[in-house]
């Protein structure tokens, strides 16, 4: 009796490539039987049922590809968003393929965290390419179409793989930002429909690399202050200037520049083909944090971009702003996925370790300390949560996206701080992994706005009175 809704359950998961539809769907036609089926049972449909919600997904993508290459940039849009869809509803119940205990845990937290988790999806999806040797842009390309096209679609999808990137790597998931976040937002956001049709398809495909060239030497925080300048000069504009931090700066096919307009002092986005005459980009070196992202200090030398070039839709700092604050709750889910990956290693480690006869996690004061990180990296979940759906709705504020980005980068410090001290001499080793989260959530910790720069702007929210200047 329990062949049928066995069956009934793994059809769920490969069609719907959700854990829950799959139980509603056993549970409402053989209810009575369904509640036999053991948990190892479900949980090993679950893991063949998302390898095969995986084949079938990219078979699908392979047989689409000459068509979005030929499809229009709305039909390209739709197939995108479909894709997207269809990775964020498999990837939460897919098959762990490295290391069961650490996403094991997962059954601790949200529901939709449950069983296994997107992580170990992107460990899978990295080993398979040590195995299988295919080119790592392809899997890349799966993660910005994901979030790209996600962003527009489903914000908690794409929160969730922002997530489970900077869990696997930081400098992935910084990448991932970089491209879907900050440069193809920008051009969705403030580009006009031929300079969409061209950028945007080639670089969701990864076929096209590109930077958000904002900040300065001078102006990081105040960067509304930028002084690299725009100068019409007839049917073209000549840019000069500098930017450092530039993510992707000396890799980049094309670079979002923002520039203040000398004649009016507005501040415009352009449009900076890799190439251009008198651009040029030094990769900055000795960093700690974020290695394997390459950012880049940028000079502008007379650098001449034609008007078809210049962002239409970018004709003041607020709209870059605009940009900015979207990708603050990114930053938020970021720093949620340091987190988890701190708490992960030290349960796994404690419950693994022995001292003085027992492991560490018999020892009341090891516990205690593991559920105080337990419940700032659920309270870190419960946020984003609240963001992404508020962010659906349209009704992410400014402050709120602000507040999740001072509040979780601020948490997940202290919990890699806590997971490295469990891990006693063995946290400074890279081969586990928590000391390159601690370095990579000080930059994250940094970026699109500091701690006291966030603090600043909810204190202006909340008082009515401004404490930037004085």
């Amino acid at each position: 009796m329990l062949t049928l809704p066995l069956l009934a359950y793994a059809g769920a998961v490969v069609l719907g490539g959700n854990g829950f539809i799959a139980a509603f769907v056993a549970g409402v036609f053989f209810e009575p039987e369904a509640r036999r089926l053991p948990a190892d049972a479900l949980h090993l449909v679950e893991d063949v049922g998302a390898l095969l919600s995986l084949a079938l997904w990219f078979l699908f993508g392979a047989v689409l590809n000459d068509v979005v290459e030929r499809g229009s940039i709305t039909w390209q849009i739709v197939l995108y968003a479909a894709l997207a869809l269809t990775v964020a509803r498999v990837l939460p119940v897919a098959v762990s393929l490295i290391g069961t205990d650490l996403v094991r845990r997962d059954r601790l937290f949200l529901g939709w965290a449950r069983p296994r988790g997107i992580g170990s999806v992107v460990f899978g999806l990295l080993a398979y390419i040590e195995l299988a040797g295919p080119d790592a842009e392809v899997v890349l390309a799966v993660m910005v179409v994901t979030v790209a096209a996600s962003i527009v679609v489903h914000s908690l999808s794409a929160g969730l793989v922002t997530m489970e990137l900077s869990r696997g790597d930081g400098s992935i998931g910084t990448f991932v930002g970089v491209q879907a976040g900050l440069a193809m937002r920008s051009i969705a956001s403030c580009g006009s429909e031929e300079q969409k049709q061209r950028w945007l398809p080639p670089m969701a495909r990864l076929d096209k690399i590109g930077a958000f060239a904002l900040t300065e030497p001078d102006h990081g925080s105040d960067s509304v202050s930028l002084e690299t300048t725009a100068r019409r000069d007839g049917d073209s504009w000549v840019l000069d200037g500098h930017k450092k931090w530039i993510g992707n700066g000396t890799i980049a096919d094309v670079v979002v520049v923002w520039a203040r307009d000398t004649a009016d002092g507005r501040v415009r986005g352009f449009l900076v083909e890799k190439g251009t005459p008198g651009y040029q980009a030094r990769r900055i070196e000795r960093k700690a944090s974020l290695r394997a992202v390459w950012q880049a200090e940028i000079a502008l030398d007379d650098v001449r971009v034609e008007e078809h070039d210049r962002l239409p839709e970018a004709n003041s700092f607020a709209d870059t702003a605009k940009v900015l604050a979207a990708t603050r709750s990114s930053c938020a889910w970021m720093a949620l996925g340091h987190a988890v990956a701190g708490f992960d290693t030290a349960l796994t480690y404690t419950r693994r370790r022995r001292q003085f006869g027992h492991t560490l996690a018999h020892f009341q004061i090891v516990q205690q300390r593991l559920v105080r990180m337990l419940a700032d990296v659920t309270a870190m979940q419960l946020y984003c949560l609240q963001t992404a759906r508020l962010a659906e709705r349209g009704a992410l504020s400014d402050t709120l996206a602000g507040l999740a980005k001072l509040h979780h980068t601020t948490k997940a410090r202290a919990v890699l701080a806590e997971a490295r001290d469990l891990l006693g001499g063995n946290g400074i080793l890279l081969d586990f992994h928590v000391m390159r989260h601690m370095a990579d959530i000080e930059a994250v910790h940094t970026f699109e706005g500091t701690e006291t720069m966030q603090t600043l702007i909810v204190g202006r929210d909340i008082t009515g009175i401004s404490a930037f200047t004085h």
